[in-house]
């Protein structure tokens, strides 16, 4: 078994409050638990307007496959109106 940690951080140009960064920040961790089956959440940063640390895990018995789910992950947060500024992904064995 093994635990996938992807970490992410994203900076909001349009977000001009905390009220519209927790708005986007909401969005993109909910779509993220809903479509991959993964937990995720605002990690750090949590009182900047305009940035945001994320992570997202995925627990699964075939490393591959958490990659897969993880990277996928990421691909569609890049689709959301944000700026990634660096990603890394870590597998753990468990």
């Amino acid at each position: 078994m093994n635990v996938g940690i992807l970490q992410f951080s994203i900076r909001l140009p349009e977000s001009h409050s905390l009220k519209e960064k927790r708005q986007v920040v909401k969005s993109l961790v909910a779509q993220l638990h809903n479509r991959y089956n993964v937990t995720a959440a605002e990690v750090d940063d949590q009182d900047l307007w305009q940035t945001a640390a994320i992570a997202v895990a995925c627990l699964s018995n075939d490393k591959r496959h958490t990659n897969e789910v993880l990277s996928k992950a990421l691909s569609f947060a890049s689709t959301f109106d944000l700026e990634m500024l660096e990603s890394s992904i870590e597998i753990i064995d468990i």
